[in-house]
């Protein structure tokens, strides 16, 4: 169904609707929702941007995805049958003349990876892909990155301090021998036993998302999450558990992996120039906006919203999105990068990450596409090197 709302009001009523359970049943619309709205000093649509700019996320709505979803002004319309939620696209708080729509991700699409979505449907603009994801799909689902909203992967394994007290890095769990839980076909824990800073000994490949083995073994394995996440959620909606847990990013242990590069198709970067040139400040703008708190509660009020609306089976609460916006800031997986500027890429970064997995791609027969290099991966071409955080 879908639910046309205004912050907190209800301004249409609910539809019958027989669209299948994927994003890309969704037809575009043939204008925006934009209405009467003025067209503010930023004008998308005269940019050559589509009627609906449609961007695939990774996961369910949470507060990774808050410069997005702080996109959104006061009215929108939520799709719970396709979990995508559509408004006119606002550049702080003015409208651009075009409309955003975005896609849940993780159980809204089958658990398929978003380059795979952006594929095949292709009314979709936009999808979030990691730097390593981008590298093994070469081949088959090339993509181009072009804004980068995260400078830190939220990844992390986490540990309990308490029954682990010298432990302060992922590399000292490998001294101590814990076992380590993770999902299954992560390559930064190939990375980690490769490099000898873990051992293939230590890992359990069950993990199944569930806190109950980390909570019957008493805290004596450590296990893979998202620092935005768990240490609040172990510590507060946990009771069984209900104290700290210490942990350490991917990113700090040496894997420096782009989690959720905003990418597009290699053809899209040529075709769309003039609208990649001005979007991308506009997506760089949203992230200051959510991130300094401006748009903070309205944006958490809407992934709350949204997560209900969906209702995929995921658990969200208030503490959390709190918990993570605070977090990604002090733990800098929202930051500038080494030049003062929000959401470019970093040369030498991208091309660490390259020398670190190509190695474990061809081991495991990924083939990586003939003469690729890390600069294909990505673009600043259209970054506003101006626009900062201010850190």
């Amino acid at each position: 169904m879908r639910i046309t709302r205004s912050r907190g009001l209800v301004l249409g009523g609910v539809l019958a609707s027989a669209l299948a359970l994927t994003a890309c049943s969704t037809p575009a619309p043939e204008a925006t929702s934009g209405g009467d709205l003025e067209i503010g000093a930023i004008d998308l649509a005269a940019a050559g941007c589509p009627a609906d700019i449609k961007i695939q996320t990774d996961w369910n709505p949470e507060a990774e995805h808050g410069h997005l979803y702080s996109l959104l002004g006061d009215t929108y319309t939520i799709d719970d049958t396709n979990k995508t939620v559509t408004g006119p696209l606002m550049a702080s708080g003015e409208y651009t003349g075009v409309d955003i729509t975005v896609l849940a991700g993780g159980p809204a699409v089958g658990f398929a990876q978003p380059n795979s979505q952006l594929y095949s449907d292709d009314t979709i603009f936009a999808a979030y892909v990691g730097t390593d994801e981008a590298i093994a799909h070469s081949v088959d689902l090339p993509t181009v990155g072009v804004f980068q909203p995260l400078e830190k992967d939220p990844q992390m394994i986490m540990w309990d301090p308490e029954t682990y007290p010298d432990v302060e890095s992922i590399a000292d769990l490998g001294d101590a021998g814990a076992t380590i839980r993770v999902f299954p076909g992560g390559v930064y824990i190939d990375y980690f036993v490769g490099a000898g800073i873990l051992s293939a000994d230590q890992i359990d490949s069950t993990y199944d998302g569930s806190p109950a083995v980390f909570v019957s073994e008493a805290g004596k394995i450590a296990q893979q999450g998202f620092a935005s996440a768990e240490p609040y959620i172990y510590e507060n909606e946990v009771p069984e558990w209900g104290k700290p847990v210490a942990y350490q990013l991917i990113n700090d242990a040496g894997f420096p992996k782009y989690a959720a590069m905003v990418s597009v198709k290699p053809e899209t970067v040529t075709e769309y120039a003039d609208c990649l040139a001005a979007l991308v400040p506009v997506l760089q703008q949203a992230e200051v906006d959510y991130y300094d708190g401006t748009l903070k509660e309205a944006t958490n009020e809407l992934i709350l919203e949204l997560v209900d609306a969906y209702d995929t089976g995921w658990v969200y609460s208030a503490g959390v999105a709190d918990y993570s916006f605070e977090t990604q800031l002090a733990d800098g997986i929202i930051s500038d990068g080494p030049d003062s500027t929000l959401g470019n890429f970093d040369a030498d970064r991208v091309a660490e990450l390259f020398s670190l997995v190509q190695p474990i791609y061809e081991g495991q027969g990924i083939e990586i596409a003939e003469g690729l290099t890390p600069e294909d991966l990505y673009t600043n071409e259209f970054v506003d090197a101006s626009i900062s955080l201010g850190q």
